[in-house]
C-alpha cells in the first residue's frame, strides 16, 4: 500500500489519502468526484447527486455526468429531467417542442394538444317571460351543454354552453296561487262527491231489484194454483138420434 494510502478511512470510503479523499467505496456505494476549487476530490455516496447518473461495475459503482442540458437522467442519452429552459420529449431535452405538440411550461415538458369537447344539448326548456309561462305571447326557450373536456394552451377554444330563441306560445292568463289552489280543491271534493252520488244510486238500484225479486217468489209461494176447467164436451149428453 501507498504510505499516502489510509485504510481507516471514513463516509463510506474503502481506501483513501489526504489529499485525493477517497480512492474506492465500500459495497453497494457510488464513487464520485467533486470538485472543489482546483482540486477534485473523491467522495462515495449511496445515490448518485443531481446532474449524475450511476453505471454499476463488478470492482466499482461510479457516477457519471448527465448532459449539459439534462438536471437529472437514467443514462447519459435519456434524460429524466431538463434544466430551465428546455423541455422534456423522449429522454431529450429540447429548446422547442415538434410539431404536433406544445410546450407545458408547468411540467417542463411537450405533450400533445387537447382540444375542447363540449357534450350533447339538453332539450329546449319550456317558453317562458319574465320567468313566467302564462300571460304572454312571446317568450324565449333555452337550451345547454356541459364541458366534458377543457383545452389545453394550444387546442381549440371551447364553443358556447347556452343558446336562446323566440319561441310562441298560446295566450292564457295567470292564476293566482291561492285561487288556483282553491279551484283545484274544489274539482278534487266535486268528484268525490259525484263519485259517491254515483255509487249511493247504483247501491239504490240494487236493493230495488233485489226487493222486487223477492215480493215475486213471495206471491208466487201465497197464491193459490188455479184448477183446470172442464172440457165443455165432457158435459154435453149423447144425443138420441133413433127417431
Amino acid at each position: 500500500v501507498h504510505p499516502n494510502v489510509s485504510q481507516g478511512c471514513q463516509g463510506g470510503c474503502a481506501t483513501c489519502s489526504d489529499y485525493n479523499g477517497c480512492l474506492s467505496c465500500k459495497p453497494r456505494l457510488f464513487f464520485v468526484l467533486e470538485r472543489i476549487g482546483m482540486k477534485q476530490i473523491g467522495v462515495c455516496l449511496s445515490s448518485c447527486p443531481s446532474g449524475y447518473y450511476g453505471t454499476r461495475y463488478p470492482d466499482i459503482n461510479k457516477c457519471a455526468k448527465c448532459k449539459a442540458d439534462c438536471d437529472t437522467c437514467f443514462t447519459r442519452n435519456f434524460c429524466t429531467k431538463c434544466k430551465s429552459g428546455f423541455y422534456l420529449y423522449s429522454g431529450k431535452c429540447l429548446e422547442k417542442c415538434p410539431d404536433g405538440l406544445e410546450a407545458n411550461n408547468h411540467t417542463m415538458e411537450c405533450t400533445s394538444i387537447v382540444h375542447c369537447e363540449a357534450s350533447e344539448w339538453s332539450p329546449w326548456s319550456p317558453c317562458t317571460k319574465k320567468g313566467k309561462t302564462c300571460g304572454f305571447k312571446r317568450g324565449n326557450e333555452v337550451r345547454v351543454r356541459e364541458i366534458v373536456q377543457h383545452p389545453s394552451a394550444r387546442g381549440k377554444p371551447c364553443p358556447a354552453t347556452s343558446e336562446s330563441r323566440k319561441c310562441i306560445v298560446q295566450r292564457k292568463r295567470c292564476q293566482k296561487e291561492g285561487k288556483g289552489k282553491k279551484n283545484r280543491e274544489e274539482k278534487r271534493k266535486k268528484s268525490n262527491k259525484d263519485e259517491n252520488k254515483e255509487s249511493r244510486q247504483e247501491s239504490k238500484g240494487r236493493a230495488a231489484r233485489r226487493q222486487n225479486r223477492d215480493q215475486r217468489e213471495n206471491n208466487n209461494k201465497t197464491q193459490p194454483k188455479k184448477r183446470k176447467a172442464p172440457n165443455k164436451d165432457e158435459n154435453l149428453a149423447p144425443v138420441d138420434t133413433a127417431h
